[in-house]
């Protein structure tokens, strides 16, 4: 069969397996992951993900490990908090979807013990299909500290741009993903966040193809962030990189006439899932997202379709469905 135009993936994560969190060991991990890995695998997906499992922990088995698993390892953070600090952090502006900072900054930042390699090589030996390897963005994670020593927000975010280009250095994945969910909010940020976004993935592999997920939030359903794309256009714009992954499916397609003046070297990937509705597309509603977004910008600028955000507050049996109708619909558009 020939290649499709346009692949599917997913964004990330995935349902947490119920017996994961029951009995967590590394052979259940390694399991879980198999299983997740599998299951893309099924569905037909072109490029699979590991659901975010590496960063299961089971003291928090109810997040997919966005901020603490990328700030815990880092040198110069410190995870003791005063009540002064939490005051503090508190009474920063945009943070309300937080009750306390993932860590505070008391000295420069530094790799400390993360170890982000052996991570995607302990899911590289489970499957053969291309993947895909995720990464949070400095700009979201320096505004979920509490800084002390840089002093300013953007040599924070810098700090943590070059620890996270050192280590998806020798990260041989298929695609190399930065999440930002908490931009939107703050536009005003986005030349100098789309300069520590280049920096990451200028640390990727010749190989890998380099993509950005930015959504609104997915929090219990809820989108955190308000805005519209036509307000970072510009940071879309100063991005070097190879695609977009997009929401679309919750927020409407009216906005994608904002991207006909999206630089042309960036591919387009366009949300045609709903991760915050249970009820499961039909491949052929699918196939009209797909075409629309197509007739909207054309077949040189949408090269990829997924989810609108990753699928982990999901049950396992709705995103699992929601793959399938993903594959099928991609199909259904192209005659496959």
């Amino acid at each position: 069969m020939t290649q499709p135009q346009i692949k599917t993936t997913v964004v990330g994560s995935y349902p947490i397996p119920i017996w994961l969190g029951v009995m967590p060991s590394t052979p259940t991990l390694r399991d879980a992951i198999m299983v997740i890995l599998k299951t893309q695998e099924l569905a037909g997906l072109d490029v699979i993900a590991d659901g975010e499992l590496s960063r299961f922990d089971p003291n928090h088995p109810e997040t997919n490990g966005m901020i603490e698993y990328f700030v815990r390892p880092l040198s110069g953070v410190y995870a003791d908090l005063t009540r002064a600090e939490r005051e503090t952090f508190a009474a920063q502006r945009g943070m309300g979807f937080r009750t306390q900072p993932a860590g505070v900054v008391r000295q420069g930042v530094g790799e400390g013990s993360m170890n982000l390699q052996t991570a995607y090589d302990f899911v590289r030996g489970l499957t053969a299909s291309p993947l895909k390897f995720t990464v949070t963005s400095p700009y979201m994670l320096a505004k979920t500290l509490l800084d002390t020593h840089y002093q300013h927000r953007r040599d924070l975010t810098m700090a943590i741009a070059e620890v996270l280009r050192q280590q998806i250095a020798k990260i041989n994945a298929a695609v190399i993903q930065v999440d930002e969910a908490n931009l939107p909010g703050s536009p005003q940020d986005g030349l100098w966040a789309a300069e520590a976004i280049n920096h990451v993935l200028s640390g990727a592999p010749s190989g890998s193809e380099r993509a950005l997920h930015l959504c609104f939030g997915n929090y219990g359903g809820q989108s955190i962030q308000k805005g519209f794309f036509n307000e970072l256009l510009p940071f879309f714009n100063a991005l070097e990189l190879d695609h977009l992954v997009l929401e679309f499916a919750r927020r409407g397609y009216d906005e994608l006439a904002v991207f006909r003046d999206l630089k042309p070297n960036i591919a387009l990937g366009v949300g045609v899932i709903d991760i915050k509705d249970n009820e499961v597309e039909s491949p052929s509603e699918v196939a009209r997202r797909i075409e629309l977004a197509v007739d909207m910008l054309g077949a040189d600028r949408v090269k990829w379709v997924h989810p609108d955000c990753g699928f982990w507050m999901l049950h396992r049996s709705v995103a699992d469905r929601k793959m399938r109708a993903l594959v099928q619909g991609r199909d259904l558009f192209e005659g496959r």
